[in-house]
């Protein structure tokens, strides 16, 4: 997605004019436009006009309209993104507060504008914005004086560098005349790699050249990582280092490396690689050790209020919310958690670890040490609890009294019913009290 202009007040009201180049930017837009927000784009509408001998003729005509977004629809199947909402700016050619729907497509500007861009809403501009945030696969396609640095997305490859040094020939010059012009150019595409390359984002990197130079460059690189400590990212990022080979040093022998099988089997699905990890630590936390695996709003925020957060996932999901209460109340728990030093991982809910992690409620964490909470603390009164334990004792006391004469009553009639003689002499019994009664009475 191209930044075309961004303007925020002060008090974080303000819009940003983007541009759509790949599909992905839908998904980003999906998540960046709120009910309640402006957005301007061009549709295209048809008009009647009336001539002046009363007959009317339509066509269709390209307008800018302003609407206020009431609803948002994406479907990830067809690529689309629909945005409904009624007109808040006049126009000529169409009422103020109709109803119209605004569909963003590829290479369409369009206008957002917020009454508060909080800092979730920021970051997503940033880093559908900066490519440097979104490539994280890299590549070196060198030879002997010449590098191209590029960075790679699933739709496009930016050259970050192109970097030419002149090295000397061996069969022209003496061994260390072209050695040192070799490390000169090694040492210059190190410092390009230092400006141009975010390690927390990259999650592969490919150097690739003819012959022998890539395997030169590697030694080289690890050695000045462990002499160098502006370089020691290197080595600390050395898993993520794949060497193969390439026709040249030029930018076109990308697309040749970047078809070899083992390269594509090692890319594969290497932006989602990071997440799978971080939710696979915390299932194995959940196991090993639950008091340091919480999930659940109430649960995590419990956790952040003692500082104890050391990563928390979730899921992009809760930010889309039409309740805006509940999006601020998650907006201000991830603002918390990084201002406590915190990583905070966001999850894409069309991605099966997204999925995975809406299912516990869309947010979790990791703790750095291990805590307990009881539910019910805050709801413990000592002489509360101790009354109501009397009267509990009492309530049982009656309930077991209770209980005996039900129990007394139902083994006299169990016993009755079972001892049929018991039962005759009783009933005789009965009939000689009455009729000694009733003498009595005559």
């Amino acid at each position: 997605m191209k930044l075309i202009k961004k303007y925020i007040e002060k008090d974080l009201s303000g819009y940003v004019k983007l541009q759509l180049e790949e599909e992905e930017d839908l998904w980003h837009c999906y998540n960046l436009i709120s009910v309640g927000d402006q957005l301007t784009s061009s549709t295209v509408r048809k008009i009647q006009k009336e001539s002046a001998t009363g007959s009317v003729t339509s066509e269709r005509q390209k307008l800018k309209i302003t609407i206020q977004v009431t609803k948002i629809d994406h479907d990830s199947e067809s690529s689309l993104l629909r945005v409904s909402g009624a007109t808040c700016v006049e126009n000529r050619f169409v009422k103020l507060g109709s109803f119209h729907t605004i569909d963003l497509e590829m290479n369409r500007e369009f206008q957002l504008q917020k009454p508060e861009w909080d800092m979730i809403s920021l970051e997503l501009v940033k880093n559908a914005t900066d490519i440097g945030q979104r490539a994280d696969v890299a590549a070196l396609i060198m030879n002997e004086g010449l590098a191209n640095l590029c960075l790679i997305t699933s739709a496009m490859t930016v050259v970050k560098s192109r970097i030419e040094v002149p090295v000397p020939r061996k069969g022209r010059s003496t061994s260390d005349n072209h050695q040192k012009g070799l490390e000169n150019f090694f040492n210059t595409i190190l410092q390009s790699m230092t400006r141009n390359i975010n390690f927390d984002v990259v999650k592969c990197f490919i150097i690739a050249s003819p012959a022998f130079v890539k395997d030169k460059f590697f030694q080289y690189m690890m050695d000045q990582s462990s002499k160098n400590d502006l370089y020691k990212v290197f080595r600390q990022n050395k898993s993520k280092f794949i060497l193969t080979h390439s026709s040249s040093g030029h930018r076109y022998s990308l697309k040749e490396v970047l078809s070899d099988q083992a390269i594509i089997q090692q890319l594969s699905n290497t932006k989602a690689a990071s997440e799978v990890k971080i939710l696979n630590d915390f299932y194995d936390m959940l196991k090993k050790d639950p008091n340091r695996a919480f999930y659940g709003y109430e649960h995590v925020k419990k956790a952040n209020e003692r500082l104890a957060i050391e990563t928390l996932l979730v899921t992009d999901e809760l930010f889309r919310g039409k309740d805006v209460k509940t999006r601020k109340k998650y907006v201000d728990l991830v603002q918390s958690v990084k201002d406590n030093k915190g990583d905070v991982k966001l999850f894409s809910g069309l991605h099966v670890t997204g999925e995975q992690l809406s299912k516990l409620s869309g947010v979790a964490a990791i703790l750095r040490y291990p805590l307990e909470l009881e539910d019910e603390e805050e709801e413990y009164h000592p002489d509360e609890s101790e009354n109501g334990d009397d009267d509990d004792d009492n309530n049982n006391n009656n309930n077991d009294d209770d209980d005996y004469n039900g129990y007394k009553n139902r083994s006299t009639r169990t016993s009755g019913d079972n001892d049929d003689s018991d039962d005759n002499d009783n009933k005789g019994n009965f009939e000689d009290e009455d009729y000694e009664s009733f003498s009595s009475n005559r």
